[in-house]
Parts: structure tokens; C-alpha cells; sequence
């Protein structure tokens, strides 16, 4: 055993980097153990999340920002640090971001349902790799207070009719809706008139691809998106920026700005 989950908080999952909402954190944080790319970890939503250690470890958090604390004591983000036996670590409520990353050396094995307290953690063994990297390159978690950009494009996998709702989607404001999940960032705004036809059949669907629903209001795909979608691809939004939309918070401001 590896540790005990003592309070999941709001969702805490075991994930794997092809899973998470945000690639680059987790990304990071393995690096900074010297796991391997593949290492899953924990994608804490929010915040809450307490961890008894049983065994001794080493641990790295990134992605959103808040209180960590190990012991009580606040613990720096975007660093490698020691874990004792027995150490308790805590994430209070994130300030900028939505989701913590929560990385232990060795990796943690994938499971298919949210944490629950009373849930036992098994860590792998360390791979005797050094880390890839000796400090975290700065970054800046998303803040809440100001609009999230992305851009996006169109490819051989994004179709739209007209360039009015082109111009329309990548000029006007949107805001993320309550009702975003790990499938797809459902935007508020004014609707686009639907002039893309729905497909023939449904079409193969990726992270990024940005869907026109009958609703008129735009749904970028995430992660957890079906393998297939019946609403037309009118976009793309590029993969350097995706992950920025799975930091983002309901009711906070999204641009979408148009590219070649």
C-alpha cells in the first residue's frame, strides 16, 4: 500500500496523461520524478483532497494553485519533494486553475472510478531514471479573473459554411457554461446559426475539434469525448492551447481567435 485516501474532495481520478484535461501538468510533474511519460496520476477538481501516506515516497503537485500543504506545512508547487511515512498532504481550494495534478514517483495504477475515502493508493516502482528536469520552468496557472484565449483554425477536419459564423465565433465573447464536464466546454453566448449541415454519418471526433450543436452554441471536445460525434466540426482548437480550456472555470470568459 502506498497511501489512503482520507477525503477525495469535489472528484479526484486516477488518470493517465492521455486522460487529463491538462496535459502539460501532468507532463511536468512526471518529469520532475523521472517518471515515465505514461505515469498516471491524480486530476484533483477543485480541491479537497487529503492523502495519508503509509510508505514513503516522493511527490510532485502542479496545475492549478491554491494551499498544498504536507504536515500543515505549505508545500511548493512544481517541485519534487520527499514524502515521510505517515505525512498527510491537503489541497484547499484552488485560487487560479481548477485542477490539481498530483504526481508520486513510480506512477499510480489507473482506475476506472472516482477516489473515495477509505481508498488505498499503490504506487510502482521507481524507474532509477533522474529527472528530467531540476526545476519547473515558470508558468502561470489560468486566473480566474481574466479571459482565457485560444486559437483556433480550420483543417481538413473542420467544415463551416459560411464566413459569417466564422467571424462571429472568433470575435464575440463566449463564457463557459456550469454544465462543461470532462466531455466537452459547453460555451454561452449568442447562438450561431447552424448553417452546417449535420454529417451523413457520424464522424470521427478528437480533443480540440470544436462541435456546432442544433443549440446553436459551440461544445470544444475534451478528453473525455465519444470516439464519434453527429454535430458538424466548424473548428479546431490548436492542441498548445487546449489545455488552458480544461483549467478554465465555469462563468469565465472564453476568446476564441481565428487563425489560417
Amino acid at each position: 500500500m502506498g497511501a489512503v485516501v482520507v477525503d477525495p474532495g469535489s472528484l479526484t481520478l486516477v488518470l493517465s496523461p492521455g486522460q487529463v484535461l491538462d496535459r502539460a501538468s501532468l507532463h511536468l510533474a512526471n518529469a520532475l520524478l523521472g517518471n515515465r511519460d505514461s505515469a498516471a496520476g491524480l486530476e484533483v477538481l477543485v480541491g479537497g483532497l487529503r492523502l495519508r501516506f503509509v510508505t514513503g515516497t516522493s511527490i510532485a503537485v502542479t496545475g492549478a494553485e491554491g494551499l498544498v500543504t504536507l504536515n500543515g506545512a505549505e508545500l511548493p508547487l512544481n517541485t519534487a519533494v520527499r514524502v515521510a511515512p505517515g505525512a498527510v498532504l491537503e489541497c484547499a481550494p484552488a485560487l487560479f486553475g481548477i485542477r490539481y495534478y498530483v504526481a508520486v514517483q513510480g506512477g499510480i495504477p489507473v482506475q476506472s472510478e472516482p477516489l473515495r475515502a477509505g481508498a488505498s493508493l499503490t504506487f510502482g516502482p521507481p524507474h532509477g531514471h533522474a529527472p528530467r528536469l531540476d526545476h519547473a520552468p515558470a508558468r502561470r496557472a489560468v486566473d480566474p479573473k481574466r479571459p482565457v484565449v485560444a486559437r483556433v483554425s480550420r483543417s481538413a477536419h473542420a467544415t463551416i459554411d459560411d464566413a459569417g459564423t466564422w467571424l462571429r465565433l472568433t470575435t464575440e465573447p463566449w463564457i463557459l457554461s456550469p454544465e462543461s464536464d470532462r466531455v466537452g466546454a459547453r460555451l454561452v453566448g449568442r447562438p450561431l446559426g447552424v448553417t452546417a449541415a449535420p454529417a451523413a454519418q457520424p464522424q470521427p471526433l478528437t480533443s480540440g475539434s470544436v462541435l456546432l450543436p442544433p443549440s446553436g452554441l459551440p461544445v470544444i471536445a475534451l478528453a473525455g469525448h465519444p470516439a464519434t460525434a453527429e454535430s458538424p466540426v466548424i473548428a479546431v482548437v490548436r492542441d498548445e492551447d487546449l489545455d488552458m480550456i480544461g483549467q478554465a472555470r465555469p462563468g469565465q470568459m472564453v476568446h476564441l481567435l481565428g487563425g489560417a
